[in-house]
């Protein structure tokens, strides 16, 4: 899991999110019937890299709408019991403050 975030933020750093989108995916499709928080705290990253996608191809209305679902996933970050707590956390720092100090999502 770790080099699937690793890479994540690698490729939302290039400004290559629908890459980003593609590497979590990976870890989430297999499991993304089962219902637990980790598997929901994936797909809400996914959603925070598809918004960045959409920022970036002028489509603001359909990104702040994907970024709101992202936000809905966030409170999970504090009920998961998952090892890669820690991770999870660092992966929403870092996308938080890449959406607050990005001129183009004001």
């Amino acid at each position: 899991m770790r080099r699937y975030i690793d890479s994540f933020i690698e490729c939302i750093d290039e400004k290559r999110f629908y890459d980003a989108h593609e590497t979590l995916e990976e870890v989430w499709f297999p499991r993304r019937f089962e219902g637990s928080s980790e598997v929901k705290l994936l797909k809400g990253f996914i959603n925070a890299s598809v918004s960045f996608e959409l920022r970036k191809r002028g489509r603001e209305k359909q990104s702040k709408k994907v970024w709101a679902n992202y936000l809905k996933y966030r409170p999970l970050l504090l009920k998961t019991d998952s090892q890669y707590k820690n991770e999870f956390y660092r992966l929403s720092r870092h996308l938080e403050n890449l959406h607050k100090n990005s001129p183009k999502f004001h």
